[in-house]
């Protein structure tokens, strides 16, 4: 188990890149498996949980060929689907969320799949049923064994179909549309989640030869086809990351610029930062932000108290939530924050407390900040990641802080950000990787 050695009170100033998405590179790496054809994926982000996605397709007997960094062709003309049974293949499975995604273009093309129960975030429930479902209406059957924690699905032929999605589920709709494309018919898929990341699902699979109508909202139409073909397909930058670097820069930023941010697929991340009174400027592709000495929290126009909460596309994304959380801690006034998916997120800011922030943690969804407004440091702790987002936020919190902390279990932060110790050092931030 590793662990990031941070000085805090270091301050960043430079600029730096975003890397290309996670979750919109597990997606299209999957969608690879459509088609036999080389395709081609640029801006692949050399992340713990695209690795581990990699390697199970390399296990299944897929031809990856990396061109450069970040730029990977991936064929799957001979997939070994006896390997899907395995010990070894099932076990890399539960420990990847990301390995749900395989199930919509195994069952589309190869007729069936077989998934153990994935891990990933311990941050609550996370259930499958919309995957299940969404397959389901389109004809296949699934079993789960309860013993061994495991998915089995089938199919003969997958026919499309009119749903209503009892949730916008990200993943689960990046299923169904991997499995939409190949099945006999049209499929009209109402309450799609409508992410940037789905919208560039579907741009490579047209690119392919699919027909999906309705990109960017939440009712997607697709016109089944019996086979698709190579394509070539660039990633966008990583919003999360985008966001991560925001937070950053407003706790200990000296003037940091985030190239090529693509603002235009920001939603309402930038407005949830300027809401807590961080100030940046837009300039072309580029975020600047500059130094923040203070930043004070809005009040809605009533008068009434600050709340930021997630939603589904186009609202706040969850997962920024824990950094915005961790900005707050630093701004003048109060806030509500409202954890509404996930019902053990914030459950990190136990450690926020004991470094000295003002938080009340009302129940397991929603959490109270009052800020100190500069005027108190944070205090230097030993912590423990528990999860991606908690961990970055985590990570904010002690580059703030007065003192050296530590940071264990950082393979949950290695997950999501690229080489982010050394990205930030080059900023100028003191942070430091050990092995225990």
């Amino acid at each position: 188990m590793a662990s990031f050695i941070i000085e805090g009170g270091h301050r960043l100033t430079g600029s730096i890149t975003p890397q290309g998405a996670k979750n919109e590179a597990l997606q299209v790496i999957c969608a690879t498996l459509l088609t036999s054809e080389p395709v081609r994926i640029k801006n692949i982000p050399n992340i713990l949980d695209v690795n581990n996605l990699i390697q199970l397709l390399r296990d299944i007997d897929v031809e990856v060929t990396q061109n450069g960094a970040g730029d990977y062709t991936f064929r799957a003309a001979d997939v070994n689907l006896e390997y899907l049974s395995s010990p070894e293949f099932l076990q890399r499975c539960s420990r990847l969320r990301g390995s749900i995604l395989l199930l919509g273009p195994l069952t589309a093309r190869f007729g069936r799949a077989l998934l153990s129960q994935p891990g990933g975030d311990k941050i609550g429930r996370r259930r499958l049923d919309t995957h299940f479902f969404g397959l389901h209406k389109l004809g296949a059957q699934f079993s789960y064994d309860e013993t061994a924690g495991r998915y089995s699905i089938s199919a003969n032929k997958l026919k499309g179909t009119y749903m209503l999605l009892d949730e916008a589920s990200v993943t689960g709709t990046a299923n169904i549309i991997m499995a939409a494309v190949m099945a006999e018919g049209t499929t009209t898929i109402y309450n799609a989640a409508c992410e940037p990341y789905i919208q560039q699902l579907c741009r490579l699979l047209n690119a392919m030869g699919a027909s999906i109508s309705g990109i960017a909202s939440n009712l997607l139409t697709i016109t089944g086809t019996g086979s698709l073909h190579g394509a070539t397909h660039t990633i966008m930058p990583d919003m999360i990351e985008i966001g991560s670097f925001m937070g950053m820069a407003a706790m200990v930023g000296d003037g940091l610029t985030i190239c090529g941010a693509a603002a235009a697929d920001l939603g309402l991340i930038p407005e949830s930062f300027r809401r807590l009174g961080v100030q940046m400027e837009q300039k072309g592709e580029d975020i600047f932000i500059p130094r923040q000495e203070h930043y004070e929290i809005e009040s809605f126009i009533d008068g009434s108290f600050m709340n930021l909460a997630d939603a589904p596309w186009p609202g706040l994304t969850p997962d920024l939530l824990s950094v915005l959380l961790v900005v707050a801690t630093q701004a003048k006034g109060s806030v509500l924050f409202h954890q509404k998916m996930f019902e053990s997120r914030l459950f990190f800011v136990d450690k926020l407390i004991e470094m000295g922030a003002q938080i009340i943690l009302c129940d397991p969804h929603r959490a109270v900040v009052i800020g100190h407004d500069n005027a108190l440091r944070l205090r230097a702790k030993r912590m423990v990641s528990p999860d991606i987002r908690a961990g970055i936020a985590l990570l904010i919190a002690a580059m703030s802080a007065d003192g050296v902390s530590r940071i264990d279990n950082i393979e949950q932060i290695d997950r999501g950000y690229e080489n982010i110790e050394q990205r930030l050092t080059n900023l100028g931030a003191n942070i430091k990787r050990c092995e225990a």
